[in-house]
């Protein structure tokens, strides 16, 4: 058993404090990991915080990060000592049903569960302070020198990809891109409206930028947002604030109707609304054509990314769906961690896309 530094958060919205953690060794299907790099989410935070969640503490936050096999319990043939990895807080075990479907990222046995601080193998934690368990977050816990994740929660990568740039890749950078290059797809010249220009907001206009869209159109609060979105192919920028009107209808006079796909990265209700009814065509009155009649078609798809708090509800017209619309969502850009997360890091190796890393 190993005694490593960790940061530990011990109550809910307590400063974390660096304590000497013992990491034990990996069980069945388990590898241990040297964590080299480690970013911080804003899912951390709110986690940390704990506001309308399940309070699971002590534990080891962290789920951006890059690191180095160091050892691996019994049945892990993928990866082995020395292997660069990337610990990703959802899996891919490849036996389930969703892990076999090329329509589906969801794996049965290691899709993300914020409850649970243990590992599957036995039901515990591999790391204590005394004998006292302290809990694992998201099956990653990368605040921590080692951590020991389960094998199917690993993307092992090129090891010269440097891993303080490729350790968001394992988090909001995919999630933003796949969002839009999996799943919303525009085609080339389209146009393209991203809500929300975070992190995960302008991966998601770079995914735009790769597919080819002539107009892509920021929506954000904060002005300033403006000018670094211009490096990811944002051609405009739209403040809801800066208008007496809701947002949606502002898009549509821009774009003649609706842009064609918009990805919403906010977590916002009303955004996700904003989102879905900008999309090409807007609502306006269907019954004022008569019967059964609509000048116009519907092509645009919303693609919902952020995640909305418990007790919001999604309201719209029905008619929005029967113009033709396509609302989706998506978990992690839809990408496969084992399978698919590798090619993008050589994405971002080859310079041909991911320009924000």
């Amino acid at each position: 058993m190993g005694i490593n530094a960790a940061a530990v958060a011990w109550e809910a919205g307590k400063p974390l404090e660096i304590e000497e953690v013992e990491v034990a060794p990996p069980q069945k299907m388990e590898v241990r990991v040297k964590i080299l790099v480690t970013a911080l989410c804003h899912t951390d935070v709110y986690f940390w915080e704990a506001k309308g969640q399940t309070p699971v503490f002590p534990r080891i936050l962290g789920h951006e990060a890059g690191g180095i096999v160091e050892s691996v319990g019994e049945g892990v043939t993928d990866v082995e000592p020395g292997d660069h990895v990337l610990p990703v807080f959802t899996g891919e075990c490849k036996e389930c049903a969703h892990c076999k479907s090329e329509e589906s990222n969801m794996c049965d046995l290691l899709r993300i569960n914020t409850d649970r601080g243990v590992m599957l193998s036995d039901g515990q934690s591999r790391f204590s302070i005394n004998g006292k368990p302290i809990y694992h977050f998201v099956g990653t816990s990368t605040f921590s020198e080692y951590t020991v994740v389960h094998v199917g929660c690993l993307a092992k990568i090129n090891p010269q990809a440097p891993l303080d740039k490729v350790c968001v890749l394992s988090c909001g950078i995919s999630t933003g891109f796949g969002a839009t290059v999996n799943v919303a797809k525009p085609k080339k010249g389209q146009s393209v409206a991203v809500f929300g220009l975070g992190a995960v907001g302008l991966a998601a206009c770079e995914g735009a930028r790769v597919a080819g869209a002539s107009k892509i159109i920021g929506v954000d609060l904060v002005n300033s947002r403006f000018e670094a979105a211009k490096e990811f192919g944002v051609t405009d920028f739209v403040n809801p604030k800066d208008h007496d009107k809701p947002v949606q209808e502002v898009i549509a006079e821009m774009t003649n109707g609706g842009v064609d796909r918009s990805i919403e990265c906010t977590g916002n209700v009303q955004a996700m609304i904003s989102a879905f009814e900008c999309v090409h065509d807007i609502y306006t009155d269907f019954y004022s054509y008569g019967y059964g009649y609509d000048p116009t078609q519907g092509w645009g798809v919303a693609v919902l990314v952020g995640v909305p708090n418990k007790d919001d509800a999604f309201k719209t017209h029905p008619m929005q769906f029967l113009n033709e619309k396509t609302l989706k969502g998506t978990f992690y850009g839809n990408y496969k961690p084992r399978t698919d997360i590798p090619s993008v890091v050589e994405k971002y190796m080859n310079k041909a896309s991911l320009a924000l890393l």
